[in-house]
């Protein structure tokens, strides 16, 4: 484990990830936040895993999920949550939105267009490269994003120039709304292998072992021996988009009770010729209450959950202590952005 980075610590990051990004889509629910809404729920143990282990003058580039790595590199929060706002005093002026969010000061630029992490986190190793510096870059990117044909370039650029990137890929099984796998041919660690890249696959649901096989690929990388990848699985807890109907939360729910509840609804809700109006709107509310439940807590309590995996690692005494004082960085953070301060 990197030095100075313990597994509360890890939890810790990977909490106010979890945290910040429910207190976002609770603003959205709200009306506060205009537009989609793409959250990385799932994500956290690979976020916090590699991000943990970047210096200042590296460089990241996100992809749409990207408020996860943006809280976990230490972007204040309070900018962040202005300019979802849509507040000229916001991370970017107010006209970003969440899926293009970047701050030149700590070296972080997201897209929205699927595999644009890729050439742009080309464009950061390729300047460090020229500058003389062990400064390194890196891009996540999901499994989906891997066939586009930009991606599938740069790989080969970094490749055949031997720059300074790590590539993280994380496979949660989707691409949007179609299983990855019927679309992919082959597999992904094959295909980087075939470019000649270092790669690494494992569990990214388990925060150790993604931080210590992250540690390995960044010296590699830091030390000039080329591009590296790490590629990680992980559960898509929630839907490509906030309110992602019927597909959204399905994921977050736990236990076959909950699975027979929602199944049963959403028989009464869409079976044809049965009720009326007032009935179907009924069975859809309850629907819309159960998968809220099911996702109310930033401890969801399923199995492959890394927030949950990781919290049962950490003794109870500090796991309390960083649980509160997440809670209240979080909250803090939201009035002073709802209340239009700065902070």
């Amino acid at each position: 484990m990197h030095p100075g980075v313990t597994l509360p610590e890890l939890y810790r990051q990977m909490l106010r990830a979890r945290t910040f990004e429910l207190a976002i889509a609770e603003l959205w629910q709200r009306g506060r936040i205009s537009g989609e809404l793409h959250l990385g729920t799932g994500e956290e143990a690979i976020v916090a895993g590699v991000v943990t282990h970047l210096r200042d003058d590296d460089s990241v580039s996100l992809t749409h999920r990207c408020t996860p790595a943006l809280v976990v590199r230490g972007v204040p929060l309070v900018p962040i949550l202005r300019e979802l706002l849509g507040e000229p005093d916001g991370l970017c002026g107010g006209i970003a939105g969440h899926m293009h969010l970047a701050s030149r000061e700590y070296r972080v630029a997201s897209s929205g267009i699927v595999g644009a992490s890729l050439p742009i986190a080309v464009g950061f190793a390729l300047a460090a490269q020229h500058r003389g510096s062990d400064a390194i870059a890196v891009a996540f990117t999901g499994e989906g994003a891997l066939n586009q044909g930009m991606a599938l370039e740069s790989l080969n650029l970094a490749a055949a120039w031997s720059l300074p990137l790590v590539v993280v890929c994380i496979d949660n099984g989707w691409a949007i709304t179609t299983r990855s796998a019927t679309v992919t041919a082959g597999t992904l660690p094959a295909r980087l292998r075939a470019f000649g890249w270092t790669v690494e696959e494992l569990d990214g649901t388990d925060v150790e072992r993604v931080h210590h096989a992250a540690g390995g690929l960044i010296d590699r990388a830091r030390a000039g021996r080329g591009p590296v990848a790490l590629y990680a699985t992980c559960p898509r807890l929630d839907g490509h988009f906030l309110g992602d109907p019927l597909v959204a939360q399905a994921h977050a729910l736990t236990g076959a009770d909950a699975k027979h509840t929602l199944a049963r609804i959403l028989k009464s809700a869409l079976e044809a010729g049965g009720g009326g109006p007032i009935a179907r709107a009924s069975s859809m509310a309850k629907l819309m209450t159960t998968l809220a439940k099911a996702r109310a807590s930033p401890v969801r309590g399923q199995a492959a959950d890394p927030i949950a995996i990781a919290r049962r690692a950490v003794r109870d005494d500090e796991r309390r202590g960083i649980e509160a004082a997440v809670e209240r960085e979080i909250a803090a953070a939201v009035e002073s952005a709802t209340e239009g301060h700065h902070g």
